[in-house]
């Protein structure tokens, strides 16, 4: 018996045990944007959890680490080291530009995958080595659209370009101010804010006094939502912009009645794309709606796991060539890479708040009409849209609404 039990230990531990393969992922679960890591957070998980049903990569299953940087520079390069130290080189990661520019310096010195779901200034990959991605756009595209909406949209407006001296809102803000400025378009105003504030009505009073019709905020949505709730509540009518940043139902909290109308460039909706409807049904039931980031970061993780698949182990050295050179199939539909690290396709869309959501923006109206917060009579600027299949559908009434898109086949 006690030659058998030996035997049996001996056998035993020349089975190898099944391994685990581990994926980070950091990003701001506490301070004022608590709201965006969750969306981190939640779409990374569910990633790795539908990962690991289908079978998990190279036999193995997926596991997440996941680390805290508040939004802070410091707290970011922390948990890039703690990573580092942990052993964990496939990075989900950060929310903020302000904390993934220094903490890629981290993973690039330790020869780390990083993909970013929301930073976008264009230092994260202009500066960053082979192994930093994003599957999110950049500032400078972003400036583009926002620009080009302003100038077609509202000529002749005064304009306020407003930032929070961050990473992501000064260089939103820049970006926005260059390409106005190229169209011959002089900003009003060019003015920094102090993000964490509650008071803003030194900014208000200085919008107000020059008169100003429209202002872009570049910033996040916690400062967003306090400064368009007392500029409403000064009696501006100006029309208001900002960037991806308010893409959080958490903004219309924020900023309550003075929400509606309120403009901003975003990515096209992944919770549209027919990938995406699995995920999108799977996190409903458990009562959380993907909006924002989540399913950016759901990619990401889908793009290292693909990486590592692909590359047939979980070594940087050879998952980073096949990043640069595959396709992957993610939520947001194929995603690739450009020589840089950035998404080849890059799209960013003006979507508009209503009635505490935010949609895909029409046109804008004429020139002069009030925002809705203020009362303005709403003018529909489209009469028709092409539902799939081709099928043209018209208002429903004064609120500009389209009639629904008949069902396939009918």
């Amino acid at each position: 018996m006690k030659t058998f039990s030996i035997l049996l230990v001996l056998l035993l531990a020349a089975v190898p045990a099944r391994a685990e393969i581990t994926l980070g992922l950091i990003g701001p679960l506490s301070g004022q944007y608590a709201v965006n890591g969750e969306q981190l957070r939640r779409g990374g998980v569910q990633a790795v959890a539908d990962i690991n049903k289908a079978g998990g990569v190279l036999g193995q299953k997926l596991k997440m680490e996941i680390l805290d940087d508040a939004c802070d520079p410091k707290q970011a390069v922390a948990a890039a080291n703690r990573m580092a130290a942990r052993g964990i080189r496939f990075i989900v990661g950060h929310y903020c530009s302000g904390s993934a520019i220094p903490s890629s310096k981290v993973m690039m010195d330790e020869g780390a995958v990083m993909v970013s779901p929301g930073s976008t200034n264009p230092r994260l990959t202009d500066e960053g080595g082979p192994g930093i991605f994003r599957v999110c756009g950049r500032d400078d595209r972003q400036g583009v659209v926002v620009a080009d909406a302003i100038a077609k949209e509202f000529p002749g407006e005064k304009i306020a370009l407003l930032h929070d001296k961050s990473a992501y809102g000064r260089g939103l803000a820049d970006e926005v101010r260059k390409n106005l400025n190229a169209r011959g378009i002089k900003e009003t105003l060019f003015e920094a804010y102090t993000p964490g504030e509650k008071d803003y009505s030194a900014l208000v009073t200085l919008l107000k006094q020059n008169n100003i019709g429209v202002a872009f905020i570049g910033g996040y949505h916690t400062e967003g939502g306090l400064i368009a709730r007392q500029l409403r509540a000064a009696g501006s009518k100006a029309w208001l912009f900002g960037g991806d940043a308010f893409v959080t139902s958490e903004f219309a909290a924020i900023a309550g009645p003075a929400a509606e109308g309120m403009m901003m460039t975003f990515g096209p909706d992944p919770r549209n794309r027919k990938e995406a409807q699995t995920a999108v049904r799977s996190f409903r039931a458990r009562g959380y709606e993907p909006e924002g980031y989540t399913l950016y970061a759901y990619a990401a993780a889908q793009v290292l796991a693909g990486a590592i698949q692909k590359a047939g182990a979980a070594d940087p050295a050879k998952a980073i060539p096949v990043m640069h050179r595959e396709t992957f199939h993610t939520v947001m539909g194929p995603i690739a890479f450009d020589e840089k690290g950035d998404v080849k396709s890059p799209a960013y869309m003006l979507y508009q708040w209503k009635n505490g959501k935010y949609a895909e923006r029409d046109p804008a109206p004429p020139k002069n009409q009030a925002p809705a917060a203020t009362g303005g009579r709403v003018i529909c600027t489209m009469d028709m849209k092409i539902c799939p299949g081709g099928t043209a559908v018209g208002r429903t009434g004064p609120d500009c609404a389209f009639k629904p898109c008949p069902e396939r086949g009918k």
